[in-house]
């Protein structure tokens, strides 16, 4: 496979630290550049996320690469267009596998039915991060981000949406429609005013606090990994049947989530001494959000 020695997407940004619309639209080309490509072969590649597009080197212009293929499928592009009592009918692939990452997964890949759209959905989730540092949709837990996904509801109000161009919030919006058939194709997204190289997107520097929330939220989710990589690689099987006993335990409502008062309960049962503004703590630091 090709080395990529670049880092990833969101690491660049940080380190830099100078931002600006004009930076955010020039990620966002060369990633629906990837999604068109790959559409115009008939392939889907259903696992868009920040993680998975690394730079090839450290040189400031540096092309932006797509990876982890593992999930893609191919698919039949549309075959016609027919009209029938003046409504369009498509006729396209539709697949009904449960896959993808949780903050990017589109609703329609949730209700198990849907097309090449979905790649588009988690390209507009991308957008929305580059442009506020924070995913659309998030939750304490994955059933709860795809509850938030399902509702359809995007903040446009929350700080930094007011110093955001109207051209930058139309083009998430265009991407983040429910129904699939209202996002535009790459090809669209390509040739809109604030992608385009030569377009209107502001090269003046954004709220510094996006860079910070992009820091916190990128942090947030490798700690997640780096937990997950430990239990996976460091402990054993039996060790693992006890950590799965002692949430079960903790659980006392079977909800598969730990509430606060269930944390300070479980934790005095097993003999430790930690106050309550400790065991509180404790929770903010595991189950924080951006």
């Amino acid at each position: 496979m090709e080395l990529c020695e670049g880092g990833e997407l969101f690491d660049r940004i940080i380190e830099r630290g100078y931002y600006s619309e004009r930076a955010a639209a020039a990620l966002c080309r060369e990633i629906i550049t990837v999604v068109h490509d790959c559409h115009s072969l008939g392939v889907m590649h259903r696992d868009l996320k920040p993680e998975n597009f690394l730079f090839l080197s450290k040189d400031e212009d540096s092309p932006l690469k797509a990876t982890d293929f593992g999930l893609s499928v191919f698919f039949k592009p549309e075959a016609y267009v027919c009209r029938i009592q003046h409504q369009q009918f498509r006729s396209g692939d539709t697949f009904k596998d449960l896959v993808g990452s949780a903050y990017y997964v589109a609703p329609e890949v949730l209700h198990r039915h849907y097309g090449a759209e979905a790649d588009i959905w988690s390209a507009g989730v991308i957008l929305y991060i580059l442009l506020t540092g924070v995913p659309p949709f998030w939750g304490e837990n994955e059933q709860s981000v795809f509850e938030a996904i399902l509702s359809g509801h995007v903040d446009y109000t929350s700080e930094p949406w007011s110093s955001i161009s109207n051209d930058a919030k139309e083009l998430v919006s265009s991407m983040l429609q429910v129904d699939p058939k209202d996002r535009p194709s790459a090809d669209a997204i390509l040739a809109h005013p604030w992608v385009r190289i030569d377009g209107n997107a502001s090269d003046e520097p954004m709220d510094i606090t996006v860079i910070a929330r992009m820091k916190q939220f990128k942090d947030t989710n490798k700690f997640k990994k780096v937990a997950l990589k430990v239990i996976a690689e460091s402990l054993s099987e039996e060790e693992i049947v006890g950590l799965v006993q002692m949430f079960k335990s903790m659980d006392t409502d079977n909800s598969g989530t730990i509430t606060f008062d269930e944390l300070k309960e479980g934790l005095k049962k097993l003999g430790t001494k930690l106050s309550e503004s400790e065991v509180r703590q404790l929770m903010e630091a595991v189950c924080r959000t951006p």
